[in-house]
């Protein structure tokens, strides 16, 4: 844990501290920061107080007394809530202003994970709570470069997935033989376990209408067959079974015929063109020295979607974070389903997934991983997908 570099952003953002809180397990944002081993016992509330400058000072309870010894900084135990009470009102006293883990009108549901009751009772000694949000990301999602290094091996695991993919279904269709949704995703599996990678979830092999559901998921029970002329959405994720591993994430879509209707071309140019506004934007803020949010990603992408007419089929966030975990703790692109003011920080990695969802139809979703290097540049992990794809 960086004290030195913690106090930085306090000093930068003008906050008098940060209060990492815990209590089973239920901020694990703070547990990352203070590197807690993850076997460790959190059944008593323990506070971590890093101040704008000065030395930490932690607060745990008496059965526990052990669990924050790793960290530096001075010790207080207490056994009642009443003793509780007294020390944070005494560890607080005279600060103005506080972060925590805390979303003003929750704004940012994946950062808000401290209860209000918490929160009640902090101000009520005084202090404001501020969110941890804008500097969170620099203790929580940052990328070295084993884990750059480990995405672009499970990226590639996944163009050959999907490669794949469209070699089985083509082969079957051609032999006249029979191949259903469920059947591509268990051999997408498949191609994961040959490879050493892991997943969260299952892969989805959507077609026609089930790809206008973003969220549809075949099953050996529930899944449809694939014909000749069927448009087909693929969705794969993955990262590699090795410590601290990090995900990639794409998506890609296709007909099972020798070219589109002109209505899947149609949707596809407009999506394409959405995904590329909003990676320009970024690079040309970067190239600019300047911050981009991930909110003003997603209104950027969805802006060119709207002016199409197929804003009510834009149906959620442009992206999300990637990290240990496919859906990250970092900046989304997101100013729809949550208004994710976060900046896009150097060594993270998140998804650009516009999509346009027809009821009944289909829908096209574009998904490619961006990773931003040191020294601003603008990394798309794998090539765009440019065109449909096409069985013929």
């Amino acid at each position: 844990m960086n004290i030195e570099e913690i106090q930085k952003q306090l000093q930068f953002y003008n906050i008098d501290g940060w209060l990492l809180y815990d209590f089973h397990g239920k901020n694990p944002l703070a547990l990352e920061v203070m590197k807690v081993p993850k076997e460790m016992l959190m059944t008593r509330r323990c506070f971590y107080w890093v101040p704008y400058e000065g030395v930490p000072k932690k607060l745990v309870h008496k059965i526990e007394a052990h669990n924050l010894d790793h960290l530096p900084g001075e010790k207080t135990l207490y056994a009642s809530w009443k003793e509780m009470h007294y020390h944070l009102e005494e560890l607080l006293h005279g600060q103005k202003k506080i972060a925590m883990e805390y979303s003003p009108n929750q704004a940012i549901p994946t950062v808000s994970l401290v209860d209000g009751g918490l929160i009640d009772l902090i101000r009520g000694f005084g202090p404001k709570v501020v969110s941890s949000a804008p500097f969170l990301q620099s203790f929580t999602c940052l990328w070295s470069d084993e884990q750059y290094k480990l995405h672009k091996e499970a990226a590639e695991v996944l163009e050959n997935a999907v490669t794949g993919a469209w070699k089985l279904i083509k082969n079957h269709l051609d032999e006249g033989g029979f191949i259903d949704e469920y059947q591509v995703q268990q051999f997408i599996l498949g191609e994961f376990e040959k490879n050493h990678c892991l997943t969260e979830g299952v892969p989805i092999c959507a077609v026609n209408g089930n790809a206008a559901d973003p969220h549809y998921c075949p099953t050996e029970k529930k899944n449809t067959a694939i014909h000749r002329g069927d448009f087909i959405l693929i969705d794969l994720w993955c990262k590699k079974n090795k410590k601290d591993a990090v995900f990639a994430d794409i998506t890609r879509v296709g007909v099972a015929s020798e070219k589109p209707t002109q209505r899947h071309q149609e949707i596809f140019d407009i999506v394409r063109k959405a995904q590329k506004a909003g990676t320009d934007l970024i690079i040309e803020r970067y190239a600019k020295g300047k911050e981009i949010k991930g909110a003003e990603v997603d209104a950027k992408v969805r802006s060119v979607i709207e002016k199409e007419g197929y804003g009510d089929y834009f149906t959620h966030r442009t992206g999300h974070n990637i990290h240990t975990e496919n859906h990250g703790p970092g900046a989304n692109l997101d100013n729809r389903e949550t208004e994710d003011n976060r900046p896009l920080i150097p060594r993270t990695c998140f998804s650009n997934e516009p999509g346009i969802y027809l009821p009944g139809e289909f829908g096209v979703r574009l998904e490619y991983d961006i990773f931003i290097h040191e020294g601003g540049k603008i990394e798309i992990t794998l090539p765009p997908q440019e065109e449909l794809v096409t069985l013929g």
